[in-house]
């Protein structure tokens, strides 16, 4: 089929990378595999059945004769191949989908701005213009950490995909446009400063015996401290990423019932505006956005009746 030709090059161009590619469905930005409850338990999935993440693959032989069906899209299984991959979007008209309004600043412009204020320049790495004209940053993963996907965590139209996350790869079309490589693919690794944001929060250290509820509360409280000493004292560069990790590494107590929510947020802003370089209102909008994000994300403790 000569029209999946360059289908299949892109695909194969990705796997030289250390990229593991999938199927999407032509045109369009769906896996092109079977779902589970269609799925016939033989090939590849004759053991069980294997997602779409599993079954993402560098083996040129499995892709040939992937592509050779079909002119498919080409998707990259971000976890599979130690990525992240920060998705940058345009605003939509009117704020349809959740993005905002069409005056509002695109996601590469938000996140060029928070890279300034955490002192370093947008990470000089592979870049691909998506179908909408936003963008996607490829990053390398260090070993033994796992990220998982956020969306909004980072900023406005700020996106990321790792584990359990996937990107469409440059050379990919759709109807709106296709995904075009700007750079040679080669993935600078992630930034400690975007790092610190996105690595989950460190859980609580359990107690094998004694009054659990009341060490936990004594932990919170030791972890409350620290947290909002972080804060006042973080240096100019950093204050902005280290009140977003403070603030997500705390909401898992509120979550728990060992701290109260209005006294996490009444001593992050003191502590945020106390040598402040934003406005009370940015620093506002982090801990909320992070404190949402933490408490939905760490289930309360049970408690007896």
């Amino acid at each position: 089929m000569p029209h999946s030709i360059p289908l299949l090059k892109a695909a194969l161009t990705a796997a030289e990378q250390g990229w593991h590619v999938f199927p999407l469905r032509p045109g369009t930005k769906r896996p092109a595999l079977h779902g589970e409850a269609a799925c016939p338990g033989t090939g590849p999935c004759a053991a069980g059945h294997r997602k779409w993440e599993q079954r993402a693959t560098t083996d040129p032989d499995v892709i040939r004769a992937a592509w050779s069906r079909a002119p498919y899209n080409v998707g990259i299984a971000a976890g599979p191949s130690g990525l992240l991959v920060v998705d940058l979007d345009m605003p939509k008209p009117n704020g349809k989908n959740g993005k905002g309004s069409s005056d509002a600043p695109c996601g590469a412009t938000t996140f060029a701005a928070l890279c300034e204020r955490a002192g370093h320049r947008v990470p000089d790495t592979y870049r691909v213009r998506t179908a909408s004209g936003g963008s996607h940053l490829y990053l390398t993963t260090p070993p033994g950490i796992r990220l998982t996907n956020t969306a909004g965590t980072i900023g406005p139209l700020i996106d990321t995909r790792a584990t359990g996350g996937y990107v469409v790869a440059a050379g990919s079309l759709t109807p709106i446009g296709p995904y075009k490589a700007l750079s040679a693919p080669v993935a600078a690794p992630v930034p400690g400063w975007l790092l610190s944001i996105l690595k989950p929060a460190p859980k609580p250290v359990q107690t094998p015996s004694g009054p659990v509820v009341e060490q936990s509360r004594r932990y919170a409280d030791v972890a409350f401290t620290n947290e909002v000493r972080n804060v006042a004292t973080a240096a100019d560069g950093t204050r902005n990423a280290t009140l977003l990790r403070a603030a997500r590494a705390l909401g898992r107590f509120i979550a728990s019932g060992d701290l109260t929510r209005t006294r996490v947020e009444d001593a992050l802003r003191g502590a945020a505006g106390a040598n402040a370089t934003q406005s009370q209102r940015y620093y506002d909008d982090v801990i909320r956005r992070a404190l949402d994000w933490s408490i939905t994300h760490n289930s309360p403790r049970s408690r007896a009746a």
